[in-house]
């Protein structure tokens, strides 16, 4: 089991954390959580629905008014608390993830830092809440700006990162002073609920800090549906962004959606091909490849292209697959079996025409990660640039090639979030 192997048993939870307290869903339903490694029920949490979205709510309101009244310093002195009870349970908290999640141990402590490091900085942040004085059209006028907290918020967060991204989320809401709800994957709320047990150890009030477990459909229509919630913050697919959005249409509530895509990553024959290979084995192969930003397509320059497909299957035939606990695992299991479904049936689309398929490995979805690659083979820059727009923008493109102003001068062909430029060895410009 795995409360056996934590240093501390209890940052295992398996009720929701509404209003300070500790609940099961009003309809006494419930979740398994499974380890995506090996099929294993880590733990059962409650499936809530709209009832307990809207008693997370109303708790939520309750506590909105202290908590905006709550000086700047005091709201940032309990965040600086948050971030050191997660360094300091660093260990437990990487074993929770990568037993719900299946990513490496060593990847999983990395996201530990990198969410904690959200806590941090936005605890700082809460000290800087400025307002701006702007010159009046006459002297009879004062013309200022106050920042305010909006309200109560909600975030939906992914299961691919289901530390940092709920830290993301949560950390400049309660530095703002604006309660918050935090709905996560059903796939992965271990994590989050580990974070609910710190934040009430700190002392954050109840209400303020919510989380609610189940399946999306309820309780995503009562938060976007309610009219008390007045910020919904969302990382996931586009399809679901774009459902999100019509539903808060009703009440116009302010939306920030981070959505996936079809990223390209482009090679041209002057880039420096060990950065370009480097790049790729960091892009593509983190998490398992379960990342919004992953490259979803590679685009290599035909002069470059043998070189860099020999060099790539050099450096994937290095990769470790296996249980994530395990020592040396890099990759470990896919999160579920539709996962590898989907990667099965791109698979079955390969070769397409004027694509090679250098290395291919099949195993059992639980210990699965498909260390295969088809590259496309382009003939001139003008047409990586085209076929990275033929399909709907990713939410990250990356360009490999020496010189930094041609490679500048192509951005805007590209349509895409945010678009990272590699020239020369170890410089990067990044350009949203």
């Amino acid at each position: 089991m795995l409360t056996t192997r934590l240093q501390d048993p209890s940052l295992l939870a398996e009720l929701a954390y509404v209003d300070g307290q500790w609940i099961a869903a009003a309809s006494g339903s419930t979740l398994d959580i499974l380890d995506p490694a090996n099929g294993e029920v880590l733990a059962r949490v409650p499936a809530m629905d709209a009832v307990d979205t809207r008693r997370a709510i109303d708790a939520a309101e309750r506590a909105w008014p202290a908590w905006r009244a709550r000086p700047a310093a005091e709201r940032a002195a309990l965040l600086e608390r948050w971030y050191q009870a997660m360094l300091d349970n660093l260990e437990d908290l990487a074993l929770i993830m990568t037993c719900e999640q299946g990513k490496p141990l060593n990847e999983a402590r990395g996201e530990i830092r990198y969410g904690a490091g959200f806590v941090k900085w936005f605890a700082e942040e809460a000290r800087r809440v400025y307002g701006e004085t702007m010159p009046a059209p006459s002297g009879d006028r004062r013309l200022l700006t106050l920042k305010q907290p909006v309200g109560v918020c909600a975030a939906i967060t992914p299961w691919n990162f289901p530390n940092a991204m709920i830290t993301r989320k949560c950390a400049p809401a309660l530095a703002a002073g604006c309660p918050i709800i935090v709905k996560p994957s059903d796939l992965t709320p271990l994590s989050a609920l580990a974070l609910a047990v710190l934040a009430e150890r700190v002392g954050i009030p109840a209400g303020v800090f919510n989380v609610i477990t189940g399946l999306p459909a309820g309780i995503g229509a009562e938060l976007t549906g309610n009219p008390v919630v007045r910020k919904i913050s969302f990382t996931g697919s586009t399809a679901v962004g774009r459902l999100l959005m019509r539903q808060s249409a009703e009440h116009i509530k302010r939306l920030s959606l981070e959505l996936g895509g079809n990223a390209p990553f482009v090679v041209f024959d002057d880039a420096d091909l060990e950065q370009a290979v480097a790049g790729v084995m960091i892009s593509k192969f983190r998490n398992a490849g379960q990342t919004c930003v992953c490259a979803n397509r590679i685009l290599v320059q035909a002069g470059i292209y043998e070189r860099f497909a020999a060099r790539l299957v050099e450096e994937v035939g290095k990769l470790q697959v296996g249980n994530g606990r395990e020592e040396g695992v890099t990759i470990g299991p896919l999160i579920n079996p539709a996962a590898v479904a989907k990667r099965n049936a791109a698979y079955r689309g390969c070769p397409e025409p004027g694509r090679d398929l250098a290395v291919r490995r099949r195993s059992r979805w639980r210990q699965s990660v498909r260390a295969a690659h088809g590259t496309g083979r382009c003939p001139c820059r003008h047409a990586a640039g085209q076929r990275g727009n033929l399909r709907p923008g990713g939410a990250t493109d990356a360009f490999y090639r020496r010189s930094r102003g041609a490679c500048a001068g192509q951005r805007h062909a590209l349509r895409v979030g945010r678009l990272l430029l590699h020239s020369e060895p170890g410089a990067l410009m990044a350009l949203w």
